[in-house]
């Protein structure tokens, strides 16, 4: 009997990047997979060698936590949006930044490259979208409509579309070629949290209503309705390459992951010791990742964080400087240690 590829993932050396010091907000790889960026609200980004876990940079400039991260599609730069109300380009290869964008006048939460990586969009809780030209740092749009916050952005594959998601419960489709038509999806009875299209023209929108909605923008209409029985806060959705797969997690320590041929829950993963807040595929499409807050990671877990820095082992055996939190204790003033664990298939 045929099976789904998607039925053959499983907790198979699961790697925790256990460094920041506050909850991992967004993780993504870039396109050559490998390298890991997350991001935390310890303020800081956090590149790591996606194979070993070895951490390679840790990227300060931001004022205040980091709510979102992304790489371009060339792989060339990555992107941030901060609750400093700024967002950063940088170059990857320096870990430089190379732009401060500025327009936005409170906190910053979603930021999303163009395929082209020619644009570059920014939502945060003033209400408006901002596009802007990747290359010149200028503002070329702002988009106004949400009477709310918003809270997560992506475009189309082919760039035709832009799709932002908000506290007023909607999802905007904004035209960037030929006419500016603005197309509003409802059906959302909480804020639209993530957003995410597929190669294969798709979107889908996930929301704190506990539900993930799958759209045809061409039809405008809502083609699946996955969970919502547990009512848990979805915090992110991630199409696999070829969008076969809709992998997504809330509140709660599981990651499902969702076929889109007819809505069925293909597999439940299970591995975080919190709630999972984001989630990405690596480009083949052969790892999931991970990230959540867990406050209490363990020997076991610490052991398989990876290499470290020859500094960060001297600041090991200094009290008060560990890099993890054994069970039962608690380093004051910190959030908690975030994690982002792989996930793998277990066959062909």
């Amino acid at each position: 009997m045929w099976r789904h590829p998607c039925e053959d993932f499983r907790v198979s050396g699961v790697k925790y990047f256990s460094r920041h010091e506050g909850e991992v907000n967004c993780c993504s790889f870039s396109p050559d997979c490998q390298i890991l960026l997350t991001c935390s609200d310890d303020g800081g980004l956090y590149l790591w060698r996606a194979a070993t876990g070895k951490l390679l940079a840790k990227v300060r400039g931001h004022a205040g936590p980091v709510k979102c991260c992304v790489f371009s599609k060339d792989g060339r730069f990555f992107a941030s949006a901060s609750h400093d109300c700024s967002v950063g380009i940088w170059l990857t290869s320096s870990v430089e930044r190379v732009r401060a964008l500025t327009g936005h006048a409170r906190s910053v939460e979603t930021v999303s490259f163009s395929v082209d990586s020619k644009w570059l969009v920014s939502g945060g809780w003033d209400n408006t979208a901002l596009l802007w030209d990747t290359e010149t740092g200028l503002k070329m749009r702002e988009l106004l409509g949400h009477s709310a916050a918003v809270q997560s952005s992506a475009f189309s594959t082919d760039s035709r579309f832009l799709a932002t998601g908000s506290w007023d419960h909607s999802v905007k489709l904004w035209g960037l070629s030929g006419d500016k038509e603005v197309v509003t999806l409802d059906g959302h009875q909480g804020n639209v949290a993530c957003l995410c299209f597929s190669t294969t023209g798709m979107l889908a929108s996930g929301s704190w209503d506990g539900t993930v909605r799958v759209w045809s923008p061409q039809r405008r209409v809502c083609v699946f309705v996955l969970g919502g029985g547990d009512r848990a806060w979805v915090r992110c959705v991630v199409f696999s390459r070829d969008g076969l797969v809709l992998a997504s997690t809330a509140e709660g320590d599981t990651v499902k992951m969702w076929d889109m041929a007819d809505g069925r829950c293909l597999k439940r993963l299970q591995g975080h010791k919190d709630s999972a807040y984001g989630c990405v595929f690596s480009p083949s499409g052969a790892l999931l990742t991970t990230g959540s807050d867990q406050l209490d990671l363990g020997e076991e877990e610490d052991e398989d964080s990876g290499e470290q820095e020859e500094e960060d082992q001297e600041k090991k055996k200094q009290p008060g400087r560990r890099q993890g939190v054994k069970h039962g204790e608690e380093r004051p003033g910190q959030a908690g240690h975030a994690n982002a664990p792989f996930w793998e298939p277990s066959g062909p």
